[in-house]
């Protein structure tokens, strides 16, 4: 199947570790998923998640015209660590444990690969921790991207309106800015 692999024990390992991260316990329902399995595939060094049906149906496609299977989640860094990219966010929206949500005035700016200052901030779920991955929403729960908490929910509460308080990761805009290269990453 072109040259999808199972991942390693290691990769695996580096793979949940970082959606733990992110979805925390939720990992479980990604995995054991009740309505059909899915597995995570690797393909030049991107990891993809797709049904096992899927998998098998991919098998009768030319290797050399298929690009990928499946939802890409992330990929590997030449350095071995995973970095996650916005084609899974569907997924990490669904399972999320740690979100914020962006007040209309400030969403443009997020979704242009801007830091979302506290000021853009309408809410945020407690327990949020620092250096924590969230998720971002407009104020209609629609998810617009993910990225690093640099405070805590309490510590939110008492910065300046310019203060950063979610490092943009990826944002929906990035499918518009990189178009063409979108495979490439």
């Amino acid at each position: 199947l072109l040259r999808m692999r199972q991942l390693t024990e290691e990769e695996t390992k580096i793979l949940f570790e970082k959606l733990t991260h992110i979805i925390g316990k939720n990992l479980r329902l990604l995995v054991d998923r009740p309505d059909e399995p899915h597995v995570f595939r690797l393909h030049k060094e991107k990891v993809y998640y797709l049904s096992e049906e899927v998998e098998k149906r991919a098998g009768h496609f030319d290797k050399k015209t298929l690009l990928g299977v499946g939802t890409c989640f992330g990929k590997f860094t030449k350095n071995g660590s995973f970095k996650v990219l916005i084609t899974c966010l569907d997924y990490l929206a669904q399972y999320a444990q740690f979100k914020v949500w962006v007040k209309p005035a400030s969403e443009m700016s997020f979704v242009y690969g801007n830091h979302l200052l506290k000021a853009g901030v309408g809410r945020m779920t407690e327990n949020i921790t620092e250096n924590q991955i969230v998720v971002v929403y407009n104020m209609a729960n629609v998810p617009l991207g993910f990225g690093l908490s640099t405070h805590t929910t309490q510590g939110c509460r008492t910065l300046e309106p310019t203060a950063k308080v979610v490092l943009n990761q990826a944002d929906v805009g990035k499918y518009l800015r990189n178009e063409g290269t979108l495979n490439a990453l």
